[in-house]
């Protein structure tokens, strides 16, 4: 069966292109029973794949930490995310776009498997974008508020690690919506210093030091903040990465989220406290449609179209 003439969304498993629906994780594969999984999440503007170089340099860091052959899984997992993000895209309205999922595990796992030889599983799919999540916040703004729950130390796995053992992010976000209702957490470390909240890096502006990230080593590297560095510069706006605390944000005239899906979200609230004068600043908009006039995509007008399709 040639998947790429149906008119279904397909997927990559394994060295083989399926229909979408057939897609399964055996229950004793290791992502499965350990959370063993290394991942990036990816999305299309126009249907093209938004700095795919630099997420699978990531990729490979990952794939290398945890011992599987990045040299041997990267090229196959590049060229099914093109094919696969292709020929989902086609199958969308017109103006929309995709979420794409890459993530390898180590294969199946012994204990619960037997004996025999282990290969990695490699999985490419999509999904459409879930706007709904979002669209409204370009205008309303997130609040953030900081749960008890802290970020895994460097000494469990390193920052650059992308992976799906996230617990630590599942608990936190519960903390923060019990603290302040529609809260995102903000995960800070042992030693206090801001890391990330479980889905974005976070960006601080004020006129005197202008923007500032915390540094590589306390955070996951994020792909979209190396590119609002980018647009920074193109600006004329001073980015710098430095350590950040829990005053740093308080004093902020801006507080900016990023990441891949959505790009960058003003925080407007943070600790039940605004931010600012509790609207999203003008920095934000400044790097939003900048971002937008780069990707060719109206990014906020974009997500309030397609807010209330159906996933």
């Amino acid at each position: 069966m040639d998947v790429f003439s149906l008119s279904e969304p397909i997927a990559f498993f394994n060295g083989e292109f399926l229909l979408q629906s057939q897609l399964g994780l055996p229950v004793v594969d290791s992502g499965f029973v350990l959370g063993a999984t290394v991942t990036e999440q990816l999305r299309t503007f126009n249907g093209r794949i938004f700095e795919p170089e630099e997420h699978f340099q990531r990729l490979r860091h990952s794939l290398e930490t945890i011992g599987c052959d990045a040299a041997l899984l990267i090229p196959p997992l590049i060229s099914a995310a093109e094919r696969v993000a292709a020929h989902n895209h086609r199958l969308l309205s017109q103006g929309d776009d995709l979420g794409v999922s890459v993530f390898v595990t180590p294969g199946r796992y012994l204990p619960y498997s037997g004996p025999g030889p282990v290969t990695p599983t490699l999985c490419v799919h999509t999904y459409p974008l879930p706007f709904f999540l979002w669209a409204d916040k370009y205008r309303r703004g997130q609040s953030l508020a900081i749960p008890e729950v802290r970020q895994v130390p460097q000494r469990c796995w390193p920052a650059h690690l992308k992976c799906r053992s996230r617990m630590h992010y599942f608990l936190a976000d519960r903390q923060a919506e019990a603290k302040d209702r529609g809260a995102r957490a903000l995960l800070l470390d042992l030693d206090d210093f801001v890391t990330e909240t479980p889905t974005a890096n976070v960006v601080i502006y004020s006129a005197a030091r202008g923007l500032e990230s915390p540094p590589d080593e306390r955070t996951l590297p994020g792909i979209s903040l190396h590119y609002v560095a980018h647009l920074a510069e193109r600006l004329g706006i001073p980015f710098r990465r430095r350590d950040l605390r829990t005053e740093d944000l308080f004093q902020a005239e801006e507080i900016i989220l990023t990441s891949t899906p959505l790009c960058l979200l003003p925080v407007t609230r943070f600790e039940g406290r605004p931010v600012g004068d509790g609207r999203p600043g003008a920095i934000f908009r400044k790097l939003l449609d900048a971002w937008s006039q780069a990707v060719g995509v109206d990014i906020e007008a974009q997500a309030r179209a397609f807010a209330s399709r159906p996933n």
